[in-house]
């Protein structure tokens, strides 16, 4: 029986030698805490996922091939399967798996099946390789792809021909809504195209706009799936595999608990944007966030992830009044603030709106009140919040959801104003099934935010139904024009009104400029607004009229 241990692990993205320390001590781990025989670890492990342009670094290049050699020589008495980028002697860059054994690089494989799907840019970086890893150990032959050679039948068959009984995925594959039924459905697909069992191992982590989501999984020899190991979070995970009849049994393989009953439901998309999040956060140097509190539903549920994500003794939510704003709007921030514990200060923006309506008099002189004057108000709170950013080191959280970002009903500038988007791809109608969930395990949105109409609050009486269609109506023909790329009058077909449907797209179309000046945010879809979605902001196209 062979001991093979898997490494579920976050690994930060250009940090070769802290990589390098965490991969050097899971192995010895595994060898003297689990006896493991062998030990895996994701693609890209060592230089960390989706490097981008850093693999056009010489530096970087020399720093991951010297982390290699350190890593050989720290893991004698298991062996070692590591991803990392590789460039050879004429400068061809690899995404590499490298065998390590006895100290020393014992065997290379590289990625078969370049991808350029979502946010991977394969094509740009990587050439790609001709066969699989191989490797032998205690008898087994075990082969060790990249992620995306699984998406195609050619390296899993080559595996097999190669003498493989035991198919091993190293991947640093994304969250999607979704991703876990597909994730399935390409195990199976693979183990009835070679009849070998596969073992899928994930990577852990929130980079940028991307969450890898853990979730490694088996289909053993007989083609029955195990659960998902946990969504988001480490673990070294184990299983004993018998080359002689091909069985596998998992030794430590923690349950997912929750978030396999519900998929990928709010439990587990709750886990996803609150890793994102945190990881962001930390990633990037800071320990704590402010954001702008309104009373209204999107800050409400911000506040609540970032409580979670960082715990509420790092949040400060700000409540920037003016004129316009409710006397509910204060009550209901104060109640959120209170119920979470998070800081909560009130800063008046009257004065300064105030003052910008007498300086623009003369200008806007014969000139009816539109946006203009609305948008004052959520630019000055944009300012406040970077001040304050600025001031003591918090990240700025800009709130908004999907849905008003795709018809730019939001403020850039103003309520746009920030480091990082946590609902950036979180359609409205999800934000209040999400607060909703989120309340089931304890009071974190007060009911009167979910019940009360929602509202900008930058006039007297403005509800955002004045402006814009009910959100379950809107969210569907965006999802259709955004997420699908259908056509209006596909969308009109399956039964929207066809002035509505033209009237989102050219939303949606005019309001490009703004989204691409956005702050990033984790995506939960195959199409979130940033570089997911590379729509041209200079377009002469047209939907029909």
């Amino acid at each position: 029986m062979l001991s093979i241990a898997l490494a579920q692990d976050d690994f930060h993205t250009g940090d070769v030698a802290g990589n390098a320390e965490r991969i050097a001590a899971l192995a010895v781990r595994a060898r003297d805490e689990l006896g493991a025989d062998l030990i895996v670890f994701p693609e890209l492990a060592l230089g960390g996922p989706l490097p981008g342009d850093l693999l056009l670094r010489r530096d970087f290049s020399q720093a991951v091939a010297q982390a290699v050699s350190r890593i050989a020589a720290a893991a004698i008495g298991i062996h070692v399967v590591v991803g990392h980028p590789h460039t050879d002697r004429d400068g061809k860059v690899f995404n590499a798996l490298s065998w390590l054994r006895d100290g020393q690089v014992a065997e290379r494989g590289f990625q078969q099946a370049l991808s350029d799907d979502g946010f991977a840019t394969d094509h740009r970086y990587f050439s790609a390789g001709s066969k699989p890893l191989v490797i032998s150990i205690n008898g087994a032959s075990i082969a060790v792809l990249a992620g995306a050679d699984l998406s195609v039948p050619g390296p899993a068959a080559a595996a097999r021909r190669a003498g493989a009984s035991l198919i091993v995925v190293a991947a640093t594959e994304p969250f999607y809504d979704g991703t876990l039924d597909q994730r399935r459905d390409m195990l199976s697909v693979r183990h009835r195209e070679t009849g070998l069992p596969l073992v899928f191992l994930n990577a852990v982590g929130g980079h940028d706009e991307v969450v890898f989501d853990g979730r490694s999984m088996i289909i053993d020899g007989s083609g029955r799936l195990s659960g998902p190991a946990p969504v988001c979070s480490e673990a070294l995970l184990q299983l004993t595999f018998s080359a002689a009849d091909g069985r596998i049994k998992t030794t430590r393989w923690p349950a997912d608990g929750d978030h396999e009953k519900n998929g990928d439901g709010p439990a587990t998309i709750w886990a996803v944007l609150k890793r994102g999040l945190r990881d962001y956060v930390h990633k990037n140097g800071f320990s704590s966030a402010v954001l702008g509190l309104s009373g209204g539903m999107d800050s409400a549920l911000t506040l609540a992830l970032v409580a979670d994500a960082l715990g509420p003794e790092n949040v400060h939510g700000i409540m920037m009044p003016s004129r316009h704003t409710s006397e509910l709007s204060l009550i209901l921030a104060s109640e959120q603030s209170v119920m979470l514990g998070t800081h909560h200060d009130s800063i008046s923006i009257e004065p300064v709106y105030s003052a910008q309506l007498r300086q623009l008099e003369e200008p806007f002189a014969g000139r009816h009140k539109n946006h203009a004057e609305e948008n004052l108000q959520a630019r000055i709170r944009g300012s406040m919040i970077m001040a304050l950013s600025n001031k003591f080191g918090h990240l700025a959280l800009a709130p908004g959801n999907k849905s008003e970002l795709a018809v730019g009903y939001t403020t850039i500038y103003g309520d746009m104003c920030g480091g990082y988007s946590p609902l950036k791809d979180v359609f409205k109608s999800r934000v209040y099934e999400l607060a909703r969930w989120r309340n089931s395990l304890s009071p974190a949105v007060p009911q009167g935010v979910i019940d009360r109409p929602p509202s900008a609050e930058l006039a007297d009486g403005q509800l955002d139904q004045d402006r814009l269609p009910p959100y379950e109506i809107l969210d569907d023909i965006l999802a259709r024009y955004v997420e699908k790329d259908e056509s209006v009058d596909e969308i009109s077909a399956a039964g929207f009104e066809p002035a509505l449907v033209r009237r989102v797209a050219r939303m949606v179309r005019g309001a490009e400029f703004k989204r691409r000046q956005g702050a990033p945010g984790p995506a939960i879809s195959r199409r979130s607004f940033g570089s997911d979605r590379r729509f041209p902001v200079t377009s002469g196209w047209r939907d029909p009229e």
